[in-house]
């Protein structure tokens, strides 16, 4: 879990773990900016320090549960929907996807 701040007061978060334990594939979870903070650059930072850490370095498949409004920001940080399907899932979440080899 990263916890994002500004003048030590908590604005964002975001976390990452292993996808049911699988050593190749991960999950991005909990990722949240204040809504009077969106557009500033917070979501971008989060995503690339989750993107730092080791987690998902060793993953070649990264997943990533969104609310419809999220969805257009993870494609812009390169993910796309699973299996090129647009649709919720059981739990209300459009799920997003991002592959990459390891390094």
């Amino acid at each position: 879990m990263y916890v994002a701040y500004i003048n030590e007061r908590i604005v964002g978060c975001g976390a990452i773990s292993s996808f049911w334990g699988k050593e190749d594939e991960s999950i991005l979870l909990t990722i949240f900016v204040l809504p009077e903070l969106h557009g500033k650059g917070i979501g971008q930072e989060i995503i690339k320090t989750l993107e730092k850490d080791e987690y998902f370095i060793r993953a070649k498949r990264i997943e990533i549960p969104a609310s419809i409004t999220a969805c257009e920001f993870y494609k812009k940080m390169g993910y796309d929907y699973k299996d090129g399907l647009i649709k919720v899932d059981d739990e209300g979440c459009f799920r997003l996807e991002k592959f990459k080899e390891i390094i």
